[in-house]
This record gives structure tokens, C-alpha cells and sequence, in this order.
């Protein structure tokens, strides 16, 4: 009998280990399962452009069996439970899978019901996201009819999918009221439960420098305890208050449900993983990349598509006993978009930060920590990359899985 590769999620991380392991997986002795609780694939990216009209849902939803790759079997339900020790996945419509390799790429979910107030009756009326399709579509109504006020963009805690994102809705707001011409008619805020702009002190300093420049006032250490929804203001836990018209927030992310029901999760219902392997620390059997990881690494595709490349690796030396190779460092790397068709490109790992440079190669053509067209470009340029050759699980030409030594840094 055929053994059998379990992979849940057909996200950006799953539908790529599909790509790779159906090409290095023997077909005869392997079947592999990839399980879905939707059809349609979101290019998830996609949503930042989406409520400045940049994007429509057509632009960014496709089905997801398109992507699936020939020989790989398409499960669409809801997973009930994942029980590793008995190597079996139960789903909500009471079939049983059984499996010798399982794969969890579930992902992460916005948890707006986490924070006191913020799902109250003005939610998606003066409160929204854009972490999902439906907000997003809901916030593209919004921001067409807001003419004036106070829009405050909020990150509510870390870790969140794609960490500059929330930073890039703020510049291209300042884009989209000035091209209005009503910028001098709202106020722009950018609250942050960190110490400044970004994670990383170099990326943190050039990008609130940006804010600074476009007249964006941030607040930073900002935790919020709760949504005062009867008075429109963001409520901090050491008493500071944000008033507000229009609250776009990024909620509380967190892992997916069914990983909070198996148990498998931390606080968050992240998984606990090796940080260099991407073998779970419980179950041998069990591997997990993307966003269902507890990596300190950002929950972006750049890294899911650097994992894939390293998983797919060591699944082949799991099933032959083999040691696994310790090679994932955390590597990243994004564009930024910072307004005025614009944007940065930062590239970092565990240990290094994002710096100055050419990029892919030390000529460039683009550059890091530098606001060019050609970056905004390539963020653009990106999406075609994402649905023909990423989910695809191909190479990207000049780009490592592992980051290159910055050429300033000492030995």
C-alpha cells in the first residue's frame, strides 16, 4: 500500500510543498492529500491595493485546484482535529485521514473577537480591516465616501501577517487623500504596540522617518486594552487614548482553530518548530511552515517560499532516516510600498538586519532600504511571479533560500 503525505492548508505554503514533494516524491510509492477548507486561492498581498481600488476581487481570487499539481489528491472541508499520535487528521464531515508524513501549512486568522470592543455594532461601519477579503471589500466603500477626519491605522499586537503591511495601508492612504486632494482634511495616525515603526532598528528608522515626511503622527507602545466603539477612540492599557473616525486595525493573529482544538499550539495556537528544520519539537512525524509556525520570523510568502525549498529537503531525508538539514535562517524579504508609486525592498534573516545594497545581485538592478519606481514596480510585477512560478514551487533566478552575508558586515 502507497504511503501517505498529509498536507493541510492550500494556501502559499501548502500549494507549494505540493509543487515541490509531487515532483520529488516517487508517484508509485507515495500519495499525497492536500486539504482545504476552501476552493479558492487569495493572493493575500493583494488586499493592500484592493480598498484604494488598485486591485478587484478578480485581480486576486482564482480557484485553488488550478494550482494544485497533477497527481496530488483536493480534500475541501473543515479539519476537526489533528491527532498525531495516532497519525490521523478527522475531519468535520467524519472521514478519517491517515498518514506517514503530515505537513501543516493552516496558516493564520485575524482574531478581531480577542480585544474587548472591537466586534461591537460599528464594526465594518467606522471600524475595519483589510486582512480579509470581506474587509477589505468593505473598507474600499469606506475610504470612497471618507472626505475628512481622523484615521488612525492600528496594529494591535504581534506577531501579524506580512508586518509592514499595516505601515504600507498608511502610506498609500497618504497617496490616496492627496490625489484626492483632501490630505490637508484628515489626520493620519499610526499606532504600534512597538517601541517605533518596525521590528528591525535600521527598517524601524528609515520608515518612520517616512511617516515623519508625509506629516503621519505615530504612537508608539501602544497595547491596546479595548475598543471604545460608544466614543470612536482606542483605549491603551496605561490609560492613553486615540480618538478616531475611522479605525483601520489589524486584529490580534492567531493560529488556525482546528490547531487550538488538537492541542498542538502555543498561547496564540502557533505550533512550536525547529527554527532551522521545520520539524515540529513533539512530533517527528510532523512538519510545519508559514504561518502556523511559532518562528521568530515574519509571517510573509517570501518566507514560506524559503522554508518550502528547505522542507522539501528534509522530508526526503525524514523518510530516508537521514539527520535533517538545520538550514532555514529566518530569511525575508519584502518591498514596502511607501506611496507617490514608490517603495522600498528590505531583505533580513535571524540574524541580519535589513540593510543597504544592491539586490538580487550586488549590482542590483534594485535597491535596499531606498524608495525607487522600480521597486514599487516590482511589487506590482509580483503577483504575476506569485500565481506562475512561486505556487509552482520553482526557483526565483539570483535569489538564495538562505540570505547572503551583508557585504559591510564583519566576519
Amino acid at each position: 500500500m502507497n504511503k501517505h503525505l498529509l498536507i493541510l492548508g492550500a494556501g502559499t505554503a501548502g500549494t507549494m510543498m505540493a509543487s515541490h514533494l509531487r515532483r520529488k516524491l516517487p508517484g508509485a510509492e507515495w500519495r499525497i492529500t492536500v486539504v482545504d477548507r476552501s476552493d479558492r486561492h487569495l493572493y493575500q498581498p493583494g488586499l493592500l491595493f484592493l480598498p484604494f481600488g488598485g486591485y478587484t476581487e478578480h485581480d486576486i481570487v482564482r480557484p485553488a485546484q488550478n494550482f494544485i499539481p497533477s497527481g496530488v489528491a483536493f480534500v475541501v472541508a473543515e479539519i476537526a482535529a489533528i491527532t498525531p499520535d495516532q497519525r490521523m487528521v478527522a475531519l468535520k464531515d467524519g472521514r478519517e485521514l491517515r498518514y506517514d508524513v503530515l505537513i501543516i501549512a493552516t496558516g493564520c486568522r485575524t482574531a478581531p473577537e480577542e480585544t474587548e470592543g472591537m466586534l461591537g455594532p460599528k464594526w465594518r461601519v467606522n471600524v475595519h480591516d483589510f486582512y480579509t477579503l470581506d474587509g477589505a471589500k468593505a473598507l474600499r466603500d469606506k475610504l470612497a465616501a471618507f472626505s475628512e477626519g481622523r484615521l488612525v491605522v492600528h496594529v494591535n499586537e504581534m506577531p501579524v501577517k506580512c508586518p509592514v503591511a499595516p505601515l504600507e495601508f498608511t502610506f498609500l492612504a497618504d497617496t490616496f487623500f492627496r490625489e484626492r486632494g483632501i490630505r490637508e482634511k484628515v489626520k493620519l495616525t499610526y499606532v504600534t504596540p512597538l517601541s517605533g515603526a518596525f521590528t528591525k532598528p535600521k527598517a524601524s528608522k528609515k520608515l518612520g522617518h517616512l511617516l515623519t515626511d508625509k506629516g503621519i503622527e505615530i504612537v508608539t507602545d501602544f497595547v491596546a486594552e479595548r475598543v471604545d466603539q460608544e466614543h470612536d477612540k482606542l483605549v491603551c492599557f496605561d490609560g492613553r487614548e486615540v480618538p478616531y473616525d475611522l479605525l483601520v486595525t489589524t486584529p490580534t493573529n492567531m493560529g488556525d482553530e482546528a490547531v487550538r482544538r488538537s492541542g498542538l499550539g502555543d498561547d496564540l495556537d502557533f505550533i512550536p518548530t525547529h527554527k532551522h528544520t521545520l520539524q515540529s519539537l513533539q512530533h517527528p512525524d510532523v512538519f510545519v511552515i508559514g504561518d502556523a509556525t511559532n518562528l521568530p520570523a515574519s509571517k510573509a510568502g517570501s518566507v514560506a517560499h524559503f522554508e518550502s525549498e528547505t522542507l522539501a529537503d528534509n522530508i526526503l531525508l525524514h523518510i530516508a532516516g537521514r539527520p535533517l538539514k538545520e538550514e532555514f535562517d529566518g530569511h525575508s524579504n519584502c518591498f514596502v510600498e511607501s506611496g507617490n508609486g514608490k517603495a522600498l525592498l528590505i531583505d533580513f534573516n535571524y540574524e541580519y538586519e535589513p540593510h543597504e545594497g544592491g539586490f538580487p545581485f550586488s549590482f542590483g538592478p534594485m535597491k535596499l532600504l531606498e524608495e525607487s519606481r522600480l521597486n514599487h514596480l516590482g511589487k506590482l510585477a509580483f503577483r504575476h511571479v506569485y500565481w506562475n512560478v512561486l505556487l509552482r514551487g520553482w526557483p526565483l533566478p539570483g535569489i538564495s533560500r538562505q540570505k547572503k552575508k551583508p557585504a559591510a558586515m564583519p566576519e
